[in-house]
């Protein structure tokens, strides 16, 4: 058994709830604000309450049996060093020698050597393996702690050589050069932050706000020297900088509609007027990540309706690109480095909502560079489609959707859907594997993902085209999607629901307010309600920072009115909405609870003023706020919090939706299990390198 087949073995004794944590991040929700807690009022009869929670404990066994099924699953935690291979469980960190067994495998950091309650989030070995250094994060604090620990002379339990506090990020130049950069409080212009080339020749300094970059590098063999500056300052000018073989390889959105290309620039000759383009993708093809390996540079690309491929160019060659086909079912992909940093090889994970993770490897060089790590039990899954169309905007931009289901399209008008927005800071929506979205999709509901303006799936335009006075285009085009499915026979609105979370609440919240006919029931998890109140309290953290999305309503009517005029908050109205379950944590620190407390409060009372009208008949929306004490933005680290959470979630959906879940279950037992399968709108798919 190879060492990192031995640490997954031990990952799943040691907990096999690890993916609790995991599935917590829908992407880093930028919303960053400071609230006390808050009480508030809940319009639900006890009737409704009394059914909701006793339907919680049957949803979280089946989401424990979920969990269960899906514990080989390989993942982000293990990782090689020159000598040893290390996982990352819990709040430990283990390591065992190559060629020796599960029986050598040692502890060689605890979180509670640092006097930290909290899980680990970094970590980084030094050149020669011979210190480590992991972040530590507590649950209640943005800041986290950074600890060094000797691996050389290791003795159980070990002091830690260093410990230095809030600490944002850290790389190392040498064995006894650590660089970090602190973070105190969450109120800032620029996020500065160190990372290191993959050749590790170079520690860049990135000095970085949503609108323009400014990097210093420096050079590993002389750490101690003055940082040289890439390139200037520019508006608008974005930049990551790599290097390779005394290159520097330069991704900046200097390309055709500002969208990211490649240059490369001498490493004595860093400056703007020296990058030369090497690559820049094709016409709708996004660049969403870059690898650089030893010889070549490879590139995750998304195509228009949100295909994934990888485009490797050699470096002395960059004209001859091979382009890779990913799976159809990969929605997600995450990129691993194993073994020697200087290999021209490296490993990635794909994924899905639905489909956990598979590693792969790539290697340029070899006649078949793609290839699969193993065939785990969990990639035979039973039949489910990935179908990719798109809906027409209001003013006849194409949005792109992904759906996975069961049955055909045809056969699914009356299968209840999720409908899932982000739509803010030009940043994708979560599409890692995610087990109680397996759950759903057993039980025959339709998952709908919305990649709307003001994302970032479609480029650094499609982002533009969803912010500051074009943010109720995001409205649209959510609205667009949900309509456009109902048009093409899946699911109708008494049995459609939308989640979002953090930021992406702005959207749902506002479709709630203009088209509430659309849906019957909302989930909302940390969310973003009062953008007018927030976006007017500059002492608020990084409301300044945020005007760039959302503008600045105490200096510009315009931008107030804009605010005002799709603002959850500030534009509910007594009307029949869709039932909502809205979930916000008392120690989150960056949304206000203040402005949950008013959207709930307002909400109620419109919905209480409706259903005591005259005009009153069927449907009497129900209105839940689950506040929950500690915890952070992104949702509680314990597993078995966190699945009463989703369980609670779970039978709220199927409550509103007046679904039987054991109905719903036996619907797909008897199902015959035939291959996956894409089905493509609007744009005919290429044929995949490999099923």
């Amino acid at each position: 058994m190879s060492p990192l087949a031995v640490l997954r073995s031990v990952s799943r004794s040691l907990n096999a709830g690890r993916l609790s944590s995991q599935r917590r991040w829908t992407g880093p929700a930028a919303r960053l604000h400071t609230a006390g807690c808050v009480t508030t009022s809940v319009h639900c009869s006890g009737a409704e309450l009394g059914k909701l929670r006793g339907l919680e404990r049957p949803f979280e066994r089946r989401l424990r049996s979920v969990y269960q099924r899906f514990t080989d699953v390989p993942d982000h935690a293990a990782f090689q060093g020159s000598r040893h291979a290390y996982i990352v469980e819990g709040c430990g960190i283990f390591r065992v020698a190559y060629g020796e067994g599960e029986q050598d495998l040692v502890q060689v950091l605890r979180t509670d050597w640092a006097a930290v309650d909290g899980t680990i989030q970094k970590v980084r070995l030094s050149p020669t393996e011979s210190v480590l250094a992991a972040t530590v994060k507590n649950n209640h604090c943005e800041e986290a702690r950074c600890v060094l620990v000797q691996l050389e002379q290791l003795t159980i339990p070990q002091k830690p050589l260093l410990i230095l506090d809030k600490v944002f990020s850290f790389e190392w130049a040498t064995d006894d050069v650590l660089f970090y950069t602190t973070q105190e409080g969450l109120q800032c212009r620029f996020f500065v932050e160190v990372s290191r080339s993959k050749d590790h020749r170079i520690v860049t300094v990135n000095c970085s706000s949503k609108s323009s970059s400014e990097v210093w590098m420096i050079d590993s063999r002389s750490p101690l020297s003055h940082p040289t500056l890439v390139q200037p300052r520019q508006p608008g000018l974005l930049y990551h900088v790599e290097h390779s073989d005394s290159q520097l390889y330069i991704l900046a959105n200097t390309g055709p509609g500002h969208e990211y290309q490649l240059l490369r620039t001498p490493f004595t000759s860093p400056a703007m007027q020296h990058w030369e383009p090497t690559f820049s993708p094709g016409p709708g093809a996004v660049i969403k990540d870059m690898e650089m390996l030893q010889d070549h540079c490879v590139f995750t690309m998304r195509e228009p309706l949100g295909q994934l491929q990888l485009h490797t160019i050699p470096l002395k060659a960059p004209n001859h690109v091979t382009i890779l086909q990913l799976p159809s079912w990969a929605c997600a992909i995450e990129t691993q480095r194993f073994g020697m940093v200087d290999s021209d090889a490296f490993s990635f994970l794909l994924s899905s909502p639905v489909h956990p993770p598979v590693r792969y490897h790539l290697s340029p060089t070899r006649k078949q560079p793609l290839s699969q790590e193993d065939d785990l039990q969990h990639t035979l899954l039973p039949e489910y489609h990935t179908t990719r169309l798109q809906a027409p905007s209001q003013d006849g931009t194409m949005v792109p959707l992904t759906l996975f289901h069961m049955q055909p399209l045809p056969d699914m008008r009356e299968a209840p859907m999720l409908v899932h927005v982000y739509g803010a800071y030009g940043l994708d929506l979560n599409m890692g594997f995610c087990p109680e979205k397996r759950l759903l999709l057993d039980d025959n509901w339709v998952l709908a993902y919305c990649h709307v303006r003001g994302g970032g799936e479609c480029g650094l335009a499609w982002h533009s085209a969803g912010r500051l006075q074009f943010k109720k285009k995001g409205v649209e085009d959510l609205s667009a999607c949900i309509q456009t499915l109902f048009q093409s026979g899946v699911s109708r609105p008494t049995l459609t629901a939308l989640t979002a979370r953090s930021a992406g609440a702005v959207l749902a919240g506002a479709l709630c307010n203009k088209h509430p006919q659309l849906l019957r029931a909302v989930l909302l998890q940390a969310p973003f309600l009062d953008v007018l109140g927030t976006m007017q309290d500059p002492s608020l953290p990084l409301t300044i920072e945020e005007r760039g999305e959302w503008g600045d309503p105490l200096i510009d009517s315009q931008h107030r009115d804009n605010i005002a005029s799709y603002c959850p908050c500030h534009n509910i109205s007594t009307q029949l909405y869709p039932s909502m379950l809205i979930t916000a944590y008392s120690g989150d620190s960056r949304v206000p609870l203040s402005g949950v407390k008013n959207y709930v409060e307002r909400l109620s009372k419109a919905v209480q003023t409706y259903s005591s009208s005259l005009c009153t008949k069927g449907h009497i929306p129900t209105i839940l706020l689950d506040l929950q004490p500690g915890g952070d933005h992104f949702g509680p680290e314990d597993f078995d919090q966190s699945l009463s959470e989703s369980a609670r979630q779970l039978a709220f959906l199927y409550t509103m939706l007046e679904l039987d879940y054991k109905g719903a279950r036996q619907k797909t037992t008897g199902r015959r299990k035939k291959k996956k399968t894409i089905e493509t709108l609007s744009l005919t798919p290429v044929d995949p390198l490999f099923s």
